[in-house]
């Protein structure tokens, strides 16, 4: 089990060990397809306004930083989703994530501790190959929505309200006459499920932070 107190500790341990994803990592993504790569900041901090108390396996003022995309986006409209986006020209994957997430939340970069990446995971619906890029909010700033053609809300979830088993579950796509079972979490008021909770989920199980839980209830994106 994890330290409760030791939340950056664990993510700069995993970020130097990496990870295997548990999903399948070609899910869909057709090898002839030209895919855009893509990087998404997952950005972990401590919310002043919570005791730094144990709530299971993290603090409970552990956080994660996430928004919710524009319904009038052609990709993932109204989806709960990290700060991210299209790599430029001449951009590394770590440039872009934090560029994106400045253009989208209005974060101070210079308070963002860059901790490394993980393996890249294909998003067949929109056609990118997306790198997750694992940071610490060192110095938390103010975050809002900047562009509401984009994103339209910005918040932190409490990593515990993510890892309680009474706000896990289940989305099931059906696709060529078979079911696929993925998860998704039920906190903060916000459904998260698809990618986000895919990465999520991976990296709750290599941390050792998941709190054991059934795969029994299914819930709709609405």
């Amino acid at each position: 089990m994890a330290d409760p107190i030791a939340g950056r500790g664990d993510l700069v341990a995993l970020a130097r060990t990496g990870l295997t994803w548990q999903f399948d990592p070609t899910r869909g993504m057709a090898p002839s397809r030209q895919a855009r790569r893509a990087a998404v900041l997952v950005l972990f901090g401590r919310l002043d306004d919570v005791p730094a108390r144990a709530a299971g396996p993290v603090s409970a003022d552990l956080d994660v930083l996430l928004q919710r995309r524009s319904q009038t986006l052609n990709h993932h409209p109204g989806q709960i989703s990290f700060p991210g986006g299209g790599l430029e020209a001449d951009e590394s994957v770590v440039q872009a994530a934090l560029r994106e997430a400045v253009e989208e939340t209005g974060l101070d970069p210079t308070g963002v501790e860059v901790l490394g990446t993980l393996p890249e995971v294909p998003l067949p619906v929109s056609n990118n190959r997306v790198t997750p890029v694992l940071a610490w909010w060192a110095r938390p700033s103010h975050v809002a929505a900047v562009d509401h053609t984009e994103t339209v809300d910005v918040f932190r979830v409490p990593v515990a309200d993510l890892l309680d088993p009474a706000h896990r579950a289940v989305v099931e796509h059906r696709r060529a006459g078979q079911v696929l079972r993925t998860p998704a979490f039920e906190a903060a008021g916000v459904l998260v499920w698809g990618f986000t909770a895919l990465v999520l989920d991976g990296l709750f199980d290599a941390l050792g932070w998941t709190v054991p839980w059934t795969a029994d209830r299914v819930v709709v994106p609405r």
